[in-house]
């Protein structure tokens, strides 16, 4: 399973790249995707909303089952990808080119606070035993 090093994740199966311009892409894991099956649906937040940390903000389905995605930080919603609205599959093709919102953070320091690949990778195979 791929799990990127450049990113960071939450234990929650989010995964945040942190952007040149300080903003933060956000979508779900190889991981999450694997669980869920085909995606069917995706709803991501509207641009603008406010979001606290952890909360709920975006809903993926599949043929299995329904899940929401969460804030990883708090912040802003700055923009959310129709492509992967119009084509949920494409989460099932590439989870980490598949991005669902970019967020502006409200406190960039929170984003230390995430796990590493490393600590995410431990996550996964804890989950698995």
């Amino acid at each position: 399973m791929s799990i990127p090093a450049d990113l960071k994740y939450t234990p929650s199966h989010e995964w945040v790249r942190v952007e040149a311009d300080g903003t933060l892409t956000v979508g779900i894991t190889h991981h999450a995707q694997d669980l869920l099956g085909d995606m069917v649906f995706i709803e991501n937040p509207a641009t603008g909303r406010s979001l606290a940390k952890g909360e709920e903000c975006a809903v993926v389905e599949s043929v299995k089952a329904a899940s929401d995605v969460y804030a990883p930080v708090a912040g802003e919603v700055i923009s959310a990808n129709a492509d992967v609205e119009s084509s949920p599959e494409a989460i099932n093709k590439d989870a980490y080119s598949a991005w669902m919102f970019k967020l502006k953070p409200a406190n960039a320091a929170d984003v230390a606070g995430l796990m590493d690949a490393a600590a995410y990778q431990k996550l996964v195979e804890s989950e698995a035993h």
